[in-house]
């Protein structure tokens, strides 16, 4: 295996885990039906191994084995939206590529093979390190998204909080200055200018 397919298994990996991303919820019997259809499919490949032999059947059955193991955590991705189930869509295509690569090593010997076999776990190391870095940053960006989000709502409370104590102090302002204007009266028309102002300000 030389870089230029590892690089491509990792930007097929990358691909797969931003399509998880984007990924809706489905209903149960959808959930259900595609779970069968997963399992009829596998049962499928794994049978037109059977017309094989030698390495190329296990790097058949290795195919089908993986091809299941990503279909099914794409699945539960797709069906329970979340962080962790698009880095397992990851950490199972990586793994998945790592079964084929590694089988298709044995039809190599000597050093050969021995370079394949390491170049095949780097690739499934790095695309596993990709999704461990990719999952934590999600998680970083949720839990900050929650904090501003809560931080906030706070300001808008204490902003609303703020402006009705403003209001308040300013009808008391503004009371205190019509009581001092009822000054000016006496008798009745004192009383009645004193009552207005509390009606006018709420007092």
């Amino acid at each position: 295996m030389n870089k230029l397919n590892i690089n491509a298994i990792a930007i097929a990996i990358g691909l797969a885990f931003a399509a998880g991303a984007m990924a809706q919820s489905m209903s149960k019997n959808e959930y259900r039906s595609a779970k069968d259809g997963i399992a009829a499919e596998y049962k499928s490949a794994k049978a037109a191994c059977g017309s094989l032999s030698g390495n190329t059947k296990d790097i058949c059955k290795a195919e089908a084995r993986g091809k299941e193991k990503v279909a099914k955590a794409e699945l539960e991705a797709k069906y329970k939206p979340s962080v962790d189930a698009r880095y397992k869509v990851r950490v199972a295509r990586a793994e998945a590529d790592y079964a084929v690569a590694r089988e298709k090593c044995d039809d190599a010997a000597g050093n050969v093979k021995d370079v394949c076999v390491k170049e095949a776990k780097a690739a499934a190391v790095a695309a596993k390190a990709d999704a461990k870095a990719q999952m934590k940053s999600a998680n970083a960006n949720e839990t900050a998204a929650e904090t501003s989000a809560k931080a906030s709502s706070k300001a808008r409370e204490q902003g609303a909080e703020a402006h009705k104590d403003a209001a308040s102090d300013k009808r008391d302002a503004d009371y205190a200055v019509a009581k001092e204007k009822c000054d000016a009266f006496a008798g009745d028309a004192k009383a009645n200018c004193l009552s207005e102002a509390k009606v006018r300000f709420g007092k």
